[in-house]
């Protein structure tokens, strides 16, 4: 595998930002990895981070450059911040930074693949919400979506009032709920789309998002998604994750 960072413009920003790149890399000789390249495009998972980290934390914490490598899967790991995937009420587009203009760069740098089948989306606890959202949005992008640990029920996590600052800059002053920033209403409106991704939910049980969790898997139930859902002991922390992405790696439809 390669791993790059890689620091570039955004116009959509206006500033210089960065991402994290696991590309695969066909070797013969390296002692103690396997590595897999199948095709001059590569199924690609983009991997989104949670609200207090950046684009280098999933190689920092968890082995998911050795997890990847015998797959021949493409990681691509944005920088958004604390924007919670969002195009903020005050601040940056990182929503249209996000689904517009991200992908289309990665996809100019590095040799990925544009079709559906081959393409994924994952992340853990605000990058959980923000993979869900972006799969939800835009059904036709994605085969698959996974969220570990997510932050699946915005609108009780704004209600709460926990961050009440960070939450107005990013979702300003109005209404969530039923908006294009609730899970639940995508949830409702994507299951009417040609093209459905298959779901993955995982949560540990003592984690303070697992009651948030269950309610989303119940109103998963009451939709025509394939989901598949793991709840078992865990808190929120990188033990955990590091497991679960072992488990979404696995569960992705990946063509070997």
């Amino acid at each position: 595998m390669a791993l790059l960072h890689c620091q570039f413009y955004s116009d959509v920003l206006q500033l210089s930002t960065s991402m994290t790149v696991i590309l695969p890399q066909q070797t013969h000789s390296q002692i103690g990895m396997q590595s897999q390249k199948n095709s001059s495009k590569h199924q690609t998972l983009y991997l989104l981070h949670g609200l207090s980290d950046d684009d280098t934390i999933w190689t920092r914490r968890t082995s998911i450059e050795r997890y990847a490598a015998p797959l021949g899967l493409a990681v691509v790991m944005p920088q958004v911040h604390h924007s919670f995937y969002t195009d903020m009420a005050y601040g940056s587009r990182y929503w249209t930074f996000l689904t517009e203009e991200l992908p289309a760069i990665a996809q100019s740098f590095f040799p990925l693949s544009d079709a559906r089948e081959d393409n994924f989306v994952a992340g853990l606890s605000m990058g959980g919400y923000g993979a869900l959202k972006w799969a939800l949005s835009q059904p036709e992008r994605f085969s698959a979506a996974a969220s570990l640990s997510g932050a699946v029920d915005i609108v009780s996590r704004v209600e709460e009032g926990s961050r009440d600052r960070l939450f107005e800059l990013v979702f300003g002053d109005g209404q969530v709920a039923g908006t294009k920033h609730d899970l639940f209403t995508l949830l409702e409106t994507a299951q009417h789309a040609p093209e459905k991704p298959a779901l993955y939910q995982c949560c540990g049980t003592e984690d303070f998002l697992y009651e948030d969790n269950l309610r989303f898997k119940e109103a998963c139930d009451k939709t025509s998604f394939d989901v598949t859902v793991q709840f078992d002991s865990g808190s929120h922390e990188w033990g955990y994750w590091d497991r679960k992405i072992q488990d979404v790696l696995r569960w992705l439809p990946l063509k070997n």
